[in-house]
């Protein structure tokens, strides 16, 4: 790919990284190091025009909307705690699936609780998530945020419940908890800087016309 104008993509390390591997090679793109061995936080790639940026999860869009980046990769969880403005979001890269559930003790009676209308204590880090599935079922519920170790607050007594990101369901059994509602499926969408896609568009459009490519066959 040869462009005067570098394009930088946020990833954030673990799975999304991984898993967004595969859609670079499409667009002809690796990444010349690994994360998980090197200490640096932009990594360049086998095009000179193209580099990666490592940032947190729940700091890719901040860098895609301020221009830190030109794209990036995150959670649709994440895209909706942060809002999404300023950004265009092309395609739902269909990687790095899970679901967000509310999950409690396992001699916690939950449908009990929200039938007799109780206030539900609920610790989360998904707190905008939260706040509207509850509003939506009429549950009253006082927000608790974390950061961590969501599985602690209901087994310490700080929460009646969590609002958290589920995959296998082995953490949850593993603390005695059990999930009890499942809020929404969540997978990694790109997105990108509307200023960067005027400015940038023929290379940017490159790579997202092969993201969608590579995908389209799943």
């Amino acid at each position: 790919m040869t462009t005067t104008q570098p394009i930088t993509l946020a990833l954030s390390k673990g799975r999304i990284f991984e898993e967004t591997l595969p859609l670079l090679a499409a667009a002809g793109i690796t990444v010349a190091e690994d994360p998980e061995k090197s200490r640096k936080l932009i990594l360049p790639t086998n095009q000179p025009d193209v580099r990666v940026v490592l940032v947190r999860a729940t700091d890719v869009p901040t860098y895609v909307q301020y221009g830190g980046a030109d794209m990036g990769v995150a959670g649709k969880d994440t895209l909706i705690e942060h809002g999404g403005q300023g950004l265009f979001r092309p395609l739902d890269l269909c990687i790095a699936t899970c679901r967000v559930s509310v999950a409690v003790r396992a001699d916690f009676d939950y449908a009990q609780a929200v039938r007799q209308g109780a206030r539900l204590r609920v610790a989360t880090k998904y707190t905008q998530i939260a706040r509207d599935f509850f509003a939506s079922k009429g549950v009253h519920v006082d927000l608790i945020k974390l950061y961590g170790s969501m599985e602690l607050a209901p087994l310490t007594g700080l929460a009646d419940a969590i609002v958290d990101l589920v995959s296998t369901g082995n953490t949850l059994k593993a603390n005695q908890l059990v999930e009890v509602e499942r809020i929404m499926d969540i997978s990694s969408h790109l997105v990108v800087n509307q200023a960067a896609l005027k400015l940038k568009q023929e290379p940017l459009k490159r790579i997202i016309d092969a993201f969608a490519g590579a995908i389209a066959p799943r």
